[in-house]
């Protein structure tokens, strides 16, 4: 794929943090979506790609949606690709003005992302240096030992992240009992997920269940990053085992990064919404300007671009004047 398709990305993630960071704190989480939505769309109509949205915003929102299936970009004639997306990564924090909310891309060659069901998903994500050292399929103290050896870190200096919901009750326990700290995210895991592959964010590990279709879309960023990424759906219902099975995945099985994203032609795009611990969020300027900061990544090269970015709103009513 086209180096150059990796910044027009970019310009996707930007426009829709900076139309959904017009909600910030203004209980609204939904308008956030629409509004990232909207812009989303408009932006991926001036790309160079026939893509195709393999993971959309799902059902658990009640958004408007990006939706599975959905044709985006310049269209026939341009290279074939599959697109996952979340406009807003952490809408309820958009809408009560917490952090870490960001918008969202990835894209690799038609095919080569999981086609995730909108269901929940357990998780595990690592850094480098614990690549390889940890499995879905150990007990959480043998991870959490491993994962510490792997880092060179004693059990009290080990930071978990992971979603504060009543389901991490067991989880949150036995890292307490491990001794571990643990940093609580209020919404969306992508975030933190790829927080795991930075030191200066200070997350060794995340752990827990989430969405299944960000679970793929983390795992497009680790992959860019060197980290590992493991999954495992958890089908609750007959119907959701069911669906799974039709989908030609099996709930029951681990889903290693190959299985979530295949293949070295990645690309992972993310722009800040909201203030986070990788990216800073959507600064509004007093003369009509917004500041962006967003990361864009290759998995074949491996290069990490940090942008920043100065936008004059003026200057792009056709994206940022819609209402």
């Amino acid at each position: 794929m086209d180096r150059n398709l990796a910044i027009n990305l970019v310009r996707v993630t930007e426009a829709a943090a900076i139309e959904s960071a017009k909600y910030l704190g203004r209980g609204d989480k939904d308008g956030a979506d629409e509004a990232a939505v909207r812009a989303m769309r408009k932006m991926f109509s001036t790309v160079d790609i026939d893509g195709t949205v393999v993971i959309g915003e799902g059902e658990m929102d009640e958004a408007p949606m990006l939706y599975i299936g959905e044709k985006v970009g310049m269209g026939e004639g341009f290279e074939k690709v599959d697109i996952a997306v979340d406009p807003v990564e952490g809408t309820i924090s958009v809408a009560k003005g917490f952090n870490n909310a960001i918008s969202v891309i990835a894209m690799a060659p038609k095919g080569n992302l999981l086609h995730a069901p909108d269901m929940y998903m357990q998780k595990i994500a690592i850094g480098p240096k614990a690549k390889g050292k940890v499995s879905l399929d150990m007990p959480v103290p043998d991870i959490l030992i491993a994962t510490a050896d792997a880092l060179d870190k004693p059990l009290d200096k080990l930071t978990v992240t992971m979603l504060d919901r009543e389901r991490h009750h067991n989880l949150i326990k036995i890292c307490r009992e491990m001794g571990c700290r643990i940093k609580f995210i209020m919404d969306g895991d992508v975030a933190a997920a790829i927080d795991t592959c930075f030191d200066h964010t200070g997350i060794d590990i995340m752990l827990g269940s989430g969405g299944a279709p960000e679970g793929v879309l983390a795992a497009a960023a680790i992959k860019c990053l060197g980290g590992d990424f493991q999954g495992r759906l958890i089908a609750e219902e007959d119907e959701e085992y069911e669906r799974c099975m039709k989908m030609g995945v099996n709930p029951e099985n681990l889903l290693e990064m190959e299985d979530l994203v295949k293949g070295e032609e990645v690309y992972f795009a993310a722009t800040g919404i909201t203030e986070g611990n990788l990216l800073k969020g959507v600064v509004f300027g007093h003369d009509d300007t917004a500041i962006t900061h967003s990361i864009v990544m290759r998995a074949e090269t491996g290069t990490i671009r940090f942008v920043e970015a100065i936008h004059r709103l003026s200057k792009k009513p056709y994206v940022y004047g819609l209402k």
